[in-house]
């Protein structure tokens, strides 16, 4: 038997993203081997370090970090923070994101949580979703690795679109890193 495929995933809010993957691993053939949050106090870390994974704040340097650990995938699961370059191109095709919209609308620096949500009401958008993609130097610009679609209900509010959303966010996430581990 094969030993699981090492993840890790670097967040920045409550982490729901986080405990659905951390919740699935096993199953789904994976490890998380550690957590790199943007602030270390965030939710995410408490969740991560109640599991036994490791927590990396934003003092650490990433790149080394990740040499340490040696993960076969990252994945960003709502990480706010820019990746630093050295670190998109020496594991490039190995990063994901997921992102709360059908990309390229309503993607790019400074579009995320309720910001998105809240834009493509205003837009007047009759369908919205998510994007998993693979992460490159430039914001939400990557190969789109999966899309999945979601009517938009009339009357309702970006917090309401935003739950949504968050649940195809995880069955999305979760299929794409399934896929890339078995490749």
């Amino acid at each position: 038997m094969s030993s699981p495929a090492k993840l890790v995933v670097f967040a920045s809010g409550e982490g729901s993203l986080f405990q659905h993957l951390l919740d699935s691993s096993a199953d789904a053939g994976f490890q998380i081997v550690g957590l790199i949050a943007s602030r270390e106090t965030a939710p995410v870390a408490e969740r991560a370090r109640k599991a036994g994974v490791r927590v990396f704040g934003p003092a650490e340097d990433i790149g080394s970090v990740l040499d340490n650990l040696n993960p076969g995938l990252i994945v960003l699961a709502g990480y706010l923070k820019k990746i630093p370059q050295d670190v998109v191109l020496r594991y490039s095709g190995k990063i994901i994101n997921t992102h709360p919209s059908l990309l390229p609308r309503f993607g790019g620096q400074g579009m995320y949580g309720l910001r998105v949500h809240k834009a493509v009401l205003e837009a007047g958008e009759v369908e919205s979703g998510c994007t998993v993609h693979l992460v490159t130097e430039n914001y939400d610009e990557g190969r789109i690795l999966e899309q999945v679609r979601l009517q938009v209900k009339e009357g309702i509010s970006a917090e309401d679109l935003q739950a949504e959303i968050k649940e195809l966010e995880k069955s999305a996430l979760l299929n794409v890193i399934q896929q890339m581990i078995s490749e």
